[in-house]
């Protein structure tokens, strides 16, 4: 649970538990939103906006929090029930896993053949000026 859904709904919501419902509805940029004109219209109430936000863990809640995201991906691993999909889902995840592994491997091989494609300039380049500096040695000698 987060800190948005742990406090109870009372019988009859007054207009301030309504507020914030509604805010929690329209998400973390609403209240944003709301501190920021709250501010500009009167800034204490700007200000216990954001401590509010800040006290209720509102300011922080789904951002830097990942357990839900991880939670939802979780539940994709689970078994369904019906065999037939759980068979194809299986294959699928297997048949990306694989995919994963060689899109990887291809883009391994692919910058170790840029990094050699650059040594070999580099070094022809480095033979050229040896070149380069050993004949106009010897033309001035």
């Amino acid at each position: 649970m987060t800190a948005l859904s742990d406090h109870a709904v009372p019988q009859n919501p007054g207009w301030l538990h309504r507020s914030e419902a509604w805010l929690d509805s329209k998400g973390k940029g609403a209240w944003i939103a709301a501190m920021v004109l709250g501010f500009i219209f009167f800034w204490p109430i700007g200000l216990a906006f954001l401590a509010y936000m800040i006290w209720s863990k509102r300011m922080f809640s789904k951002s830097c929090s990942r357990r839900s995201s991880w939670n939802s991906h979780m539940s994709a691993m689970k078994p369904s029930g019906n065999s037939a999909f759980d068979a194809y889902k299986a294959d699928t995840l297997a048949r990306l896993e694989r995919e994963q592994k060689d899109f990887e491997a291809f883009l391994h091989r692919l910058r170790e053949a840029k990094d050699k494609a650059e040594f070999d300039e580099f070094m022809d380049e480095r033979a050229r000026d040896n070149r380069d500096d050993s004949e106009n040695g010897e033309q001035t000698a």
